[in-house]
């Protein structure tokens, strides 16, 4: 006995390795059935539409754990991985995504971001909603904070990608659908972006309506800017249509304006009723500044900038109002240009010749009546005559040919006078006019056309 006992006690301590090559070999070929299991246990579910999948497999056990977005696909997703050879039992750890009620979908921009927000109903719905936001406001950072939830209404992302549409149209703002009604607030990029959003909302998806839209319009704004350094006069900004664009801009360069005129109006809808009858008079209210600023934002008028003397000035701040259009609005902010140095009588009848030589003091046809609208080429001689205080300046009106003889004569003089009255009205004394009328006895040009009467119809200024 002792020494079968001696002779055992030799043997079974090499049992021991020969357990842990066992158990070793049985570990090394499970390793590959395991993932073989589980590489064709994720291929049966490619079909399938689950969010957050995790496969285990344990010898030919599979632990299966997804967020499903409906009973019958996750009843289908564990039958897939059922049915993959080899698999014995299936670990059933699936659930359902929460149902959102109400099912809400946010679409919001601001400054520098759209922010998508809410739920989706599927992750490749997700994807595409957010990859359609990116090519609507191309270049601008799209955050995706939506979540995953059941309960989207049927055609949820024909609305969803009607409305992303519309993003790019907005500078900010909201678009919300709330189950099947949707809510849009917000201001517009641009002038005619609100009627264009209007008009896309049309083309919702059946089922869906409109249970607010808010979205502004931008201010219509009309600009103008005289600069005396460069000699010109910018238009920025809208008019109603082409026909008003074509008066404004007609108005700024033959009535108002001896500055080269820059036109980059653009036709809009938008305009405030009256649009015309407010921007015209205050256009000519600009030409009457040395430097200025006139900003039309729908019904508000704002003019700032230099008159040329005082008196100007307080003429600009107490009229242009009267001339607007009921419910319009007037902001002046008009200063006076610091008066230049005093120039002697031949720098002085220069300056007068160069002034009538770029613009003209009109009258009413065949009258002696100042046009309101030569009130800008009046203030420049006004200003000139103040530089040359101790000058006597003969004041002489000339007309056409058309009529006979006495009546241009006599019409010629009292236009004549009427420029000194001008004069005077402005604080001048009117021991330095004298009115001299020569009738059309001293043409420029021929008046056998319309641009020779033109230029025979004039006053000038002469430094005596």
């Amino acid at each position: 006995m002792q020494k079968l006992f001696r002779w055992a006690s030799k043997w079974w301590p090499g049992l021991i390795p020969l357990a842990a090559m066992w158990g070793f070999a049985a570990w090394n070929n499970t390793l590959p059935v395991e993932a073989d299991l589980s590489a064709r246990s994720s291929a049966a579910l490619k079909d399938t539409v689950l969010d957050k999948t995790r496969i285990v497999v344990d010898g030919r056990d599979v632990g299966l754990a997804a967020d499903a977005f409906s009973e019958e696909g996750r009843r289908d997703a564990v039958m897939a991985v059922e049915t993959v050879a080899g698999v014995r039992l299936v670990d059933d750890r699936t659930r359902l995504v929460p149902e959102a009620k109400p099912f809400v979908w946010n679409a919001e921009r601001d400054v520098v971001r759209v922010t998508l927000s809410g739920s989706a109903p599927l992750p490749s719905m997700k994807a595409r909603l957010t990859e359609a936001a990116r090519k609507e406001v191309g270049g601008v950072e799209v955050a995706d904070q939506m979540g995953l939830a059941r309960g989207a209404p049927p055609r949820f992302e024909a609305a969803a990608m009607l409305l992303l549409d519309q993003i790019g149209k907005l500078k900010d703002g909201k678009i919300t659908i709330t189950d099947t009604k949707v809510n849009l607030s917000g201001m517009a990029r641009e002038l005619g972006g609100r009627e264009a959003i209007a008009a896309a909302l049309k083309n919702l998806p059946e089922g869906f309506s409109i249970a607010a839209n808010e979205i502004k319009a931008p201010p219509y704004i009309f600009q103008a800017y005289k600069d005396p350094v460069a000699a010109t006069v910018t238009l920025t900004g809208y008019v109603p249509d082409n026909n008003v664009h074509a008066a404004i801009a007609t108005s700024a360069t033959r009535k108002f304006f001896t500055e080269k005129v820059v036109d980059n109006l653009k036709a809009s809808i938008g305009a405030p009723g009256s649009f015309s009858a407010a921007v015209v008079p205050a256009l000519g209210a600009l030409s009457r500044l040395s430097t200025g600023t006139l900003v039309v934002s729908d019904r508000e008028v704002k003019l700032s900038g230099d008159a040329l003397y005082e008196g100007a000035a307080n003429d600009i701040r107490a009229g242009l109002g009267k001339d607007f259009p009921k419910n319009w609005q007037y902001k002046p902010e008009i200063t006076v240009k610091p008066a230049a140095g005093p120039v002697d009588g031949t720098v002085c009848q220069q300056l007068f010749s160069e002034l009538l030589t770029k613009g003209k003091i009109r009258f009413a046809i065949r009258r002696a009546d100042i046009d309101p609208d030569s009130a800008g080429i009046l203030d420049r001689l006004i200003e000139t005559a103040l530089r040359c205080p101790t000058t006597n300046i003969e004041i002489a009106g000339h007309t056409d040919a058309d009529g006979e003889d006495s009546f241009n004569q006599a019409l010629s003089e009292k236009r004549a006078q009427a420029v000194i009255d001008y004069l005077v009205k402005a604080g001048l004394p009117a021991s330095r006019f004298t009115a001299v009328g020569h009738g059309s006895t001293q043409p420029l040009a021929g008046n056998d056309t319309d641009e020779g009467k033109a230029q025979n119809r004039r006053i000038e200024f002469l430094v005596r």
